[in-house]
């Protein structure tokens, strides 16, 4: 029988009523007001929970509420996301780890950065640390200059003279690029004698820096004194000393002396060497001479909140990582995994520091740029490709090339030997003893012995070869570059890709420090003034860059002063 037109099927209205469904439908009908009136209300409340959460997220994301805080920031200089994966390998190797173990920098991946400077798709790493110390591009070569040659006020400046305490802690030297853009303000990154005074006080603000720890120290003495590379007769550890009331240690004994932090006077300078740090695979088999990155970041930290434990203020802290860049720029995969490996050790630390502080602290940690073009593959112009690399190479080797390179000159210099008897002497003593290769090749040691100059790179492309690890360049590459975090308040506005601009803007947002950078430009630009620079200015930063290229590694590596106790 076809349904009657006045009841539509299927709808709750076209079932028979009997008694209990009528008892029923008066109790359905306030379960449903009640259901509805709760589903209203909880509407409600989470609307108003999403303003609240909206209102304390601006809060965080902008400006800090004003109370004590610590920040840390971390350079891995050179550091691209293959060197991640390299360290990673070769640490699971080593260690004997499963393969889903990753390192503590893994755990707390943030996001990625852009790099290029504001006249180059590939940065140097004066115009990536001017990004980060200013919150804005320049030109490669610029120590917290702009294109225009007018300064720019930096977030560790603005911190001094907020009433926080400050520090730069790296294991290049302490005028390099990526600390002195922090700290001083020139024309270009080879005026590191003009470095070292902006950095002790001698500069257009004053002091601002109240710790550094790390090498560099022949920009701190006189022309004509051993170690010295000054190209004047000014003793800036005297001056620093007496007119800027500095204390001064330059060996293991004077750092073992700060007790990790505990018995620090700031303002305190350290350098522990003529110009870098020996690379980690080398100072850690030279009688624990040198303080590693891992040790004065952990003096920097202890002696930093030591300092400001009375204090309403806190302290902001620049870690660099420096030598991971100088692996990549001599393509050296032995000397680089170590470096990551400290720097991570470096960051787990810091870490540490905040789970175990009552002040409020975060930590940013990202690179520059990355450094060598490295890829975990290599592919001989004759062959098939072969998907795989080998770590266990890389273990082997107990020496950087560059050591390597500094053990030939020495040899040679002192022994006069050339062909067959130098052939055996770098296969025996070098390369077997060093690098654990037992099959190099007649042609690759005729390269090295013919080729001194060169060593650096051959003998890193003897690992890079057996190791099946490739490299585009010994320079720079425009890979972006990733970012990491503790996490906390604010630290969202890093998220995703940014450009490096970002970062620098975040750190001096994150302690409430944008006016105050803005004063310190004007003060900058009327003390310093907007003139480029002269052709003498000129002249003497192209004598002082020939100076770097002739030195056949980056810092000046084969100098005796920096490897003199060992050879």
């Amino acid at each position: 029988m076809a349904p009657s037109p006045e009841r539509t099927p299927l709808l709750a209205s076209d079932q028979s009523p009997d008694r209990e469904n009528d008892n029923a439908a008066p109790r359905s009908r306030w379960r449903e007001l009640a259901l509805f009136t709760w589903a209203l209300l909880a509407t409600a409340a989470v609307i108003v929970l999403a303003v609240v959460i909206q209102h304390t997220g601006d809060k965080k994301h902008g400006s800090p509420s004003g109370g004590k805080r610590n920040l840390v920031f971390m350079v891995s200089d050179g550091m691209g996301p293959a060197s991640l994966s390299l360290t990673r390998s070769f640490r699971q190797l080593t260690q004997d780890l499963p393969i889903d173990d990753t390192l503590t920098l893994d755990r707390h991946f943030w996001g990625t950065s852009r790099t290029r400077s504001s006249n180059s798709l590939v940065t140097d790493s004066a115009a990536g640390a001017t990004a980060f110390s200013c919150g804005l591009k320049s030109y490669n070569g610029a120590i917290s200059m702009l294109p225009d040659h007018t300064p720019c006020g930096t977030v560790l400046e603005a911190a001094k003279r907020a009433g926080y305490h400050t520090g730069l802690v790296v294991t290049t030297d302490i005028t390099d690029a990526t600390p002195a853009c922090f700290a001083a303000h020139v024309f270009h990154r080879m005026q590191g004698d003009e470095i070292a005074l902006h950095e002790i006080g001698h500069g257009p603000l004053g002091r601002v820096v109240d710790l550094m720890l790390g090498g560099g120290r022949c920009h701190f003495l006189p022309k004509g004194t051993p170690g010295s590379c000054r190209q004047d007769d000014i003793d800036v550890t005297k001056l620093a000393q007496e007119e800027y009331g500095w204390n001064y240690v330059s060996d293991r004994a004077g750092f073992d002396s700060l007790g990790l932090g505990k018995n620090v006077s700031l303002p305190q300078l350290g350098l522990f060497a003529t110009t870098d740090v020996p690379f980690e695979i080398d100072r850690c088999n030279m009688a624990d001479v040198y303080p590693s990155l891992s040790e004065m970041a952990a003096t920097a930290l202890a002696a930093l909140e030591e300092a400001t434990k009375d204090s309403d203020k806190g302290f902001f802290l620049m870690i660099e990582g420096s030598r991971i860049d100088h692996a990549g720029h001599i393509n050296d995969p032995a000397a680089q995994v170590r470096e990551v490996l400290e720097y991570d050790k470096t960051f787990k630390s810091v870490l540490d520091f905040i789970e175990k502080s009552d002040t409020e602290t975060i930590l940013v940690a990202t690179s520059d740029h990355e450094t060598g073009g490295l890829s975990t593959a290599w592919q001989a112009p004759s062959e098939l490709p072969v998907y795989n690399w080998h770590p266990t190479v890389l273990a082997r080797a107990n020496a950087s090339s560059e050591l390597l390179t500094a053990l030939l000159l020495k040899h040679i210099a002192e022994t006069g030997d050339k062909e067959e008897p130098l052939l055996r002497w770098i296969n025996d003593e070098l390369v077997v003893k060093h690098l654990n290769i037992k099959d190099a090749s007649e042609v690759e040691l005729n390269s090295i012995a013919s080729n001194p100059a060169l060593a650096i790179q051959l003998f890193a492309r003897m690992v890079s070869v057996r190791a099946r690890v490739g490299w585009s360049t010994h320079g720079h590459s425009a890979v972006d570059v990733n970012i990491y975090s503790s996490g906390g308040p604010g630290t969202e506005k890093i998220r995703g890709n940014v450009e490096n601009t970002d970062v620098g803007k975040f750190l001096r947002g994150w302690l409430d420090l944008d006016s105050e950078v803005e004063n310190i430009t004007k003060e900058l630009v009327k003390k310093l003034g907007d003139k480029a620079p002269s052709q003498k200015q000129l002249n003497k930063i192209e004598k002082a860059s020939t100076a770097f290229e002739d030195d056949g590694v980056a810092h000046g590596g084969f100098e005796s002063g920096l490897y003199g106790h060992v050879l």
